[in-house]
């Protein structure tokens, strides 16, 4: 009579099966690429359309200074809601530490916005020493063509 003996001990897979972390990484990768540009623009504006739109790059740096107005009139910097009078102070401290060829405001303005209260704000960034301006708007992407013929 023989002993039968099982080996089973020698046959263990020690091989780790890496396809659904590879699968679970891309997916995560894809929500980071789709919400970190939504992460920069912290308060919601519709911005107005232009088709001669210039890139700014700059604009979506961490250490732009961006100043938004609202539809309903209220003027944000950064993040924060501020009062129109203190805008020109708290714009000058954020400027304060930067070179003077990179002292730029970056304006987000609702294509709704009173333009009278756009003014406003663009007169107290200009009295907190700013020389360079850029307002902000989307590229209108479909190219219009020819107007239609007059009968």
């Amino acid at each position: 009579m023989g002993i039968n003996k099982r080996d089973e001990g020698k046959k263990v897979n020690s091989n780790i099966n890496v396809t659904p972390m590879v699968d679970v990484m891309l997916v995560l990768l894809i929500i980071f690429m789709v919400i970190t540009p939504m992460l920069n623009n912290k308060v919601n504006v519709d911005l107005p359309v232009a088709s001669a739109a210039v890139i700014m790059d700059n604009a979506n740096k961490e250490d732009a200074v961006t100043v938004a107005v609202t539809r309903d009139g209220r003027t944000y910097l950064g993040g924060d809601q501020v009062n129109m009078d203190d805008l020109g102070q708290k714009v000058q401290a954020k400027l304060e530490n930067k070179p003077e060829g990179e002292k730029e405001v970056y304006l987000r303005a609702d294509i709704r916005a009173n333009y009278g209260k756009v003014m406003d704000t663009v007169d107290q960034i200009r009295t907190a020493g700013v020389s360079q301006l850029g307002l902000l708007t989307e590229h209108r992407e479909e190219d219009l063509g020819p107007p239609p013929p007059k009968k």
